[in-house]
């Protein structure tokens, strides 16, 4: 696949899912060193505000994988 704009914007939703799903107990402890109410606060954010636009960006490039190809 050539590098391109959309090619990017894919390899980011690509990574945003992977972070999405990662398990906190064994992943997000060791990377992020927060204090636990920062980091509890950090998690809800996360969770909530990136959980539906996640969701219909996948549904959106789906929808266009299969009607372009």
């Amino acid at each position: 696949m050539p590098l391109s704009f959309y090619g990017l914007l894919e390899a980011s939703l690509l990574m945003l899912n992977g972070i999405a799903v990662l398990n906190r107990e064994r992943f997000l402890k060791k990377v992020f060193s927060f204090s636990s109410l920062s980091h509890i606060k950090f998690q809800l954010i996360f969770t909530r505000f990136f959980s539906v636009p996640l969701i219909a960006i996948n549904i959106l490039v789906i929808l266009f994988k299969l009607l372009v190809g």
